[in-house]
């Protein structure tokens, strides 16, 4: 490297990042009230699955709604009907980490890993239908931070500078910022 220390210089930027990440798997039991008294669950799906994120306190609000629909049927199953509800829900997704010196407006970014699915439908007492639904959600908080980078006081142009960094290699095509997190714990 051509040059001695003095020629490096440290220079502050300042970029968009991933300053929170966070993920949620949950199960909720949802009673149904259809307007027959069921004899056989035939079907069960959830439709139209519809949230908006926003960061509450050190978490990140998800609330949406979705259209379960029960397929049944009745009168000693010799009539069916489906059975349209319409559910609102709510998560509290907890940020596995959250780099608190983000600054600026913050982007939440939320995203369904696994879409509301009905995993079990069961006729109760009483004419009603118990519905388990499970979902899985994944959040990423994003915002301005400070980079610390060196630069050189000859610039990018030196051709006496090896770096040994080498364009071609695929050494950090695998890079994990995550990772960096988990060894400040």
């Amino acid at each position: 490297m051509s040059g001695t220390d003095k020629d490096l210089q440290c220079r502050e930027l300042i970029a968009k990042a991933v300053c929170g990440k966070g993920h949620k798997f949950s199960q909720t039991t949802h009673t149904i009230l259809p307007s027959h008294t069921p004899s056989t669950i035939l079907g069960c799906w959830v439709a139209n699955n519809s949230f908006q994120a926003e960061k509450v306190g050190d978490a990140i609000e998800i609330t949406g709604t979705y259209d379960v629909n029960l397929w049944y049927s009745f009168k000693d199953n010799t009539q069916t009907e489906v059975k349209k509800e319409t559910v609102s829900y709510s998560e509290l997704v907890p940020l596995s980490f959250f780099d608190s010196h983000c600054r600026g407006d913050l982007e939440i970014i939320a995203h369904a890993v696994e879409q509301p699915k009905c995993v079990k439908a069961e006729i109760s007492g009483g004419g009603t239908v118990t519905v388990r639904v499970e979902k899985e959600f994944a959040v990423e908080v994003i915002g301005e931070t400070k980079v610390c980078v060196v630069v050189c006081a000859g610039g990018c142009d030196d051709k006496d500078y090896d770096g040994g960094f080498d364009e071609t290699s695929d050494e950090f095509d695998e890079f994990e910022s995550t990772d960096l997190f988990d060894e400040l714990d």
